[in-house]
């Protein structure tokens, strides 16, 4: 066990070596960068000293080292960069100090804020978004697929299967739109759902109040393509386990067909969907951008479509990195579960 833990945060930890690296040539030294923190006006002087800042006067590959060396975990820096940039960590050392600290992101271009503050702010309102898309993504797609298998060759099973199939076909963005428009505003009287909105209203000299009926639309419609997905898999896993000898043997020591399906089928079914669910709360966690900013949700996918229509690419790297962790960290979770759960795996 302890071997494929390790060998999964080596594949985790190559996977975001190559995200960083990516993100790294796609968006460092685009445009320029001095002049997107400066804006149109200052001089050359000012200019010059940003670019020095920000080591734009440095060759490429010693950028791509500060850069690496500002996300790496054990970093080396002077006693003035750790002052000038705020880093927190543990640091040993004199003037050089070398220590273990957060990934460092850099500072956005427009706010001046630090990237990582900027994305902690966003990161609760897209997690509760991905947990309630996932809950109903889980509940329904289970259900459905228990009723598809049950039934088999009715017309519940072909509703069911057709169901999904569309489920799988339409794109979020677009499911997004026709359920914004139908339930916020075609039927908003009978709904008192928004068309857009986040889990917080700011209401001036009254602070922030929770609205969680925001959160309705957005997560049905992130739900919607995984819960097709477990259904699918949810029927063709309970289909397998209801052919196998001894649910046969359990309906001839005359146990009910409830009892059979909801105690014998469904659990030994699981194992596949399970896999499912944990990989899609991942891909939902990246997927969520267009879904934040079709309703107006204050997420990360909403924080980093922003930051590219304002050029702020130190949010955007951020976001891919803080994103592309998540993802890898889900998976790695999900890989040793199932080998816990499964000892075929841990043995291949």
């Amino acid at each position: 066990m302890a071997r494929l833990i390790f060998s999964k945060f080596l594949y985790g930890f190559a996977v975001l070596a190559g995200v960083a690296i990516l993100v790294f040539f796609l968006f460092q030294g685009f445009g320029d960068p001095a002049r997107l923190v400066l804006g149109q006006s200052g001089n050359a002087e000012t200019l010059k000293n940003i670019r020095k800042d920000l080591a734009l006067d440095q060759p490429k590959w010693k950028q791509f080292i500060l850069y690496m060396n500002d996300l790496s975990p054990i970093s080396i820096y002077s006693k003035e960069e750790i002052k000038e940039k705020n880093i927190h960590g543990l640091f040993l050392g004199n003037d050089t100090k070398i220590g273990l600290k957060f990934p460092y992101l850099r500072r956005s271009y427009q706010s001046k804020k630090s990237v990582s503050e900027i994305l902690m702010d966003a990161l609760p309102a897209t997690l509760m978004l991905a947990f309630a898309a996932m809950f109903i993504a889980t509940i329904f797609g289970i259900a459905l697929g228990v009723l598809a298998a049950v039934k088999k060759g009715t017309w519940m099973d072909t509703t069911a299967i057709f169901t999904s199939v569309l489920g799988i076909s339409v794109p979020s963005f677009f499911m997004g739109i026709v359920l914004a428009f139908l339930f916020g505003f075609l039927l908003q009287s009978y709904t008192h759902l928004h068309m857009t909105g986040s889990l917080y209203d700011y209401i001036p000299f009254a602070g922030r109040h929770l609205q969680l009926q925001n959160l309705v639309l957005p997560a049905i419609t992130l739900g919607i393509r995984p819960m097709a997905i477990i259904a699918q898999l949810t029927r063709s896993s309970m289909l397998d386990v209801l052919h196998q000898n001894y649910i046969r043997t359990a309906y001839a020591k005359g146990l009910s067909k409830k009892r059979i399906i909801w105690n014998h089928v469904l659990r030994n079914a699981l194992n596949p969907v399970m896999t499912a669910i944990t990989g899609w709360f991942a891909e939902l966690l990246a997927g969520a951008f267009f879904v934040e900013y079709i309703f107006g949700w204050n997420g990360v996918g909403k924080v980093t479509v922003d930051a590219l229509e304002k050029l702020d690419f130190p949010v955007v790297m951020g976001s891919v990195l803080l994103t592309a962790t998540f993802f890898v960290l889900v998976n790695m979770l999900a890989d040793i579960m199932y080998g816990i759960l499964n000892p075929r795996v841990r043995v291949h």
